[in-house]
């Protein structure tokens, strides 16, 4: 994994384990009920820019190296799986 994004990806994910950290507080404290959602939501939107951050590693180091090696059509398949797993969510 290329330095910069691990550092990127493990500082984000400190940040989303503050976050739940503080969801769960919400829901133990009742919190009011939009607020908990709103902050449901900014986790999500967290774990997808974590997931944005391994998947531009995943482009830059494997598949680069798949395409190299002649395997062009094994990253094509791991891709499109990835981006329709994204569709269903």
């Amino acid at each position: 994994m290329k330095k910069d994004i691990k550092s990127k990806a493990e500082r984000r994910l400190k940040i989303i384990e503050g976050q739940i950290r503080g969801l769960q507080r919400m829901v133990k404290e009742e919190k009011y009920c939009i607020d908990i959602i709103t902050q449901s939501l900014a986790v999500k939107q967290a774990l997808s820019g974590v997931e944005d951050l391994i998947l531009q590693n995943h482009l830059v180091t494997h598949v680069v190296d798949q395409i190299k090696s002649g395997k062009s059509e094994k990253a094509a398949k791991e891709i499109l799986a990835i981006y329709k797993l994204s569709k269903n969510k």
